[in-house]
């Protein structure tokens, strides 16, 4: 018999790992942003385009890498690690599309609805460069 243990302790890991680099080094990015006056304060809503195009594109970035991460660090199947990560951020994004569309004054409704577009593409995209 090849029958190997179970290692589900290996693959909660992957996946917080994962998840926590997204969001450390997002917020973080955020963080310097704001230090540095490229964002508005923190309690101000950002209705610039370019700047939510910025933060767009370094959160695909982070997300790509977070799921590649929980796919290397996967002790098998690292895609399905990688799409359980991405539905994580799925989940995570509708809820913060939902709240900022339902508020009016949280910048352009745009912003979240890509973040949840795209959610899955980057996690299946992480997954496929770990594999």
């Amino acid at each position: 018999m090849n029958a190997q243990p179970p290692r589900t302790g290996r693959s909660v890991a992957a996946i917080i790992i994962g998840f926590l680099s997204v969001v450390v080094l997002s917020l973080g990015t955020d963080q310097i942003l704001h230090v540095f006056h490229v964002y508005p304060p923190w309690n101000q809503p950002m209705w610039d385009p370019k700047l939510n195009l910025l933060a767009l594109a370094y959160r695909v970035v982070y997300t790509i890498f977070g799921c590649y991460l929980a796919a290397r660090i996967a002790p098998r199947a690292p895609m399905r690690h990688a799409m359980i990560l991405g539905f994580i951020g799925l989940f995570f994004a509708t809820l913060g599309a939902v709240v900022a569309i339902t508020q009016a004054n949280l910048g352009p409704a745009w912003y979240p609805i890509m973040l949840v577009v795209t959610a899955l593409p980057c996690a299946w995209l992480g997954g496929k460069a770990a594999a």
